[in-house]
């Protein structure tokens, strides 16, 4: 009876067995593992490791998917990496890839370090994700609402904003669902929540915490770069986009002036081509003076890909590709010739390729310190690609383009085509693209088109007096330049001119009195 109500005699009525007690004591497959706290008052230790938030199914649900996510987002950045280089059907974006990649980038650190520091929940870090989801927020409305954006991210570039806005939902609740699981087993099996902490969890939470403030950093940064892209996307193209490439993406063609003079005799069309930056930038300004001046009577230029309106091309993008896609963009403005082409620095290679292309239609040939062959070696050097890979990478922080606009004054001109157009993504991009096939296919494509070249055009070309003084070869190169065809009307060197030979009045004059000369030649 006394058993019964929990209670016991002093003595008993019969002799005990030790042996019985022993098997009444010993474990068996009923026994609990680890204490009830309820059932008794052994507590554990707080820093023994039975105590973590890992038995709770939960919470090992929650790393699970975790883990999972950060798969995903392993492969999804490994598509992004090599589309950069070679693009994958489907994956093309019409901008340049890199905020798509930054976006991956940062949902794939967040991923990792909330993995790294999975059972050390801290409250700086949900703070600091809600900032950082805020700000995402405000990135994902901006990328979808601001129709350049969409058009230029594309498909991938809104799932990358939404996936790493995702994340970073994700990686609060992580967070606030360990705190919780750490607490309800501190207090179930020490008998309290633990509040101290060992010298590497505050190591820990210090190092988890600082992550999360340059994520933080970097998305402020990006979201001021995005909107400097929102106020850029007013700025409207002076001639019409045309669809090219299949429909893949869009250049730029503007055409000014008349097919006639005043007298009704039809004149060859001055067709432009920039040297590394777009033709806005000087050849399109001395352009409408030559025709006010009636030097030329009619001009036209169309952006490379990538250039100042254009969109990106696919990537890989060799010179006689985009030769290819500035033709049909032309095709479809109606824009037939016959032209006299005038080029500027490596312009002159995509020019030599569409003359001898449309070797019919060529009136003239006028080259403006050309590019040699020789110098494409150069251009596609492994040193410079990976330099303009690392400038991209970085670009969406908009390191330069956010203090030029604060503080120097740089206006959406200056970053669409002006002074200040080299340092978006979309400029880097294209001259990463350029690199990369410089001294493969492109070479291919400009020693093809050498020989089919029809040698009867009339050539002339102007020189850079500063360059050939600084650079020894560059004569050499500038004389084997005036052998393109065998009709060389003029060489002129300009001699205080620089690489830009129009931004001098005499390289001026002297660029004015060549074209005049073709135009009416022809």
């Amino acid at each position: 009876m006394n058993r019964l109500w929990g209670g016991r005699k002093d003595q008993d009525d019969g002799p005990r067995d030790p042996m019985g007690e022993e098997q009444e004591s010993a474990p068996n497959e009923h026994t609990r593992l680890l204490p009830n706290r309820v059932e008794s008052t052994n507590y554990l230790s707080p820093d023994d490791p039975a105590v973590s938030p890992y038995n709770l199914w939960s919470v090992r649900i929650v790393r699970y998917f975790t883990i999972l996510f950060t798969i995903l987002t392993i492969v999804w950045w490994t598509i992004l990496l090599v589309s950069t280089f070679v693009t994958p059907p489907g994956f093309h974006t019409r901008g340049s890839g890199f905020f798509s990649f930054s976006y991956t980038s940062l949902a794939l650190a967040n991923l990792s370090f909330t993995l790294i520091f999975f059972a050390i929940p801290s409250k700086p870090v949900r703070i600091l994700s809600i900032i950082l989801g805020a700000l995402l927020l405000v990135n994902a409305v901006l990328l979808i609402s601001v129709e350049k954006t969409r058009h230029e991210e594309g498909w991938v570039g809104i799932v990358s904003v939404l996936w790493a806005l995702f994340i970073a939902i994700w990686t609060l609740i992580t967070d606030r669902l360990v705190e919780w699981g750490k607490t309800e087993e501190e207090e179930r099996l020490t008998g309290r929540a633990e509040t101290r902490r060992t010298l590497g969890e505050w190591t820990a939470v210090l190092v988890s915490t600082f992550s999360m403030i340059i994520f933080a950093i970097v998305v402020v940064l990006t979201t001021c770069t995005l909107i400097l892209r929102s106020l850029d996307a007013g700025l409207a193209p002076p001639g019409d986009l045309y669809w090219v490439d299949g429909g893949k993406y869009m250049l730029h063609v503007y055409c000014h002036g008349n097919k006639t003079d005043s007298k009704g005799t039809a004149l060859p069309t001055v067709l432009l081509e920039g040297g590394a930056g777009p033709v806005e930038d000087g050849l399109w300004q001395f352009a409408d003076g030559a025709v006010n001046n009636g030097s030329i009577s009619r001009y036209c230029f169309v952006d490379r890909p990538g250039l100042a309106w254009s969109d990106t091309a696919p990537s890989p993008l060799s010179a006689g590709m985009a030769v290819e896609a500035v033709s049909e963009a032309l095709a479809w403005a109606g824009e037939d010739g016959p032209w006299i082409l005038a080029s500027a620095g490596i312009g002159s290679i995509y020019s030599r390729i569409f003359s001898a292309r449309h070797g019919r239609d060529i009136k003239g040939l006028l080259f403006i310190d050309p590019f040699h062959e020789d110098d494409l070696g150069s251009v596609g050097s492994p040193k410079r690609g990976f330099v303009l890979w690392i400038r991209g990478i970085i670009s969406p922080l908009g390191l330069d383009r956010i203090p030029g606009a604060l503080f120097n004054g740089r206006t959406k001109v200056d970053r669409v085509w002006g002074q200040s157009a080299y340092q978006t993504g979309k400029y880097i991009f294209t001259k990463l693209q350029e690199n990369l096939v410089a001294d493969t296919l492109s070479k291919r494509d400009l020693t093809s088109s050498t020989a089919i070249q029809n040698p009867d055009i009339p050539l002339s070309l102007i020189s850079s007096g500063i360059r050939i003084r600084e650079d020894e070869g560059w004569e050499e190169k500038q004389r084997d330049l005036s052998r393109v065809t065998h009709n060389l009307q003029h060489w002129d060197i300009v001699n205080e001119a620089p690489h830009q030979v129009w931004a001098t009045r005499e390289g001026r004059d002297v660029i004015e009195k060549r074209l005049r000369q073709l135009v009416y030649g022809a």
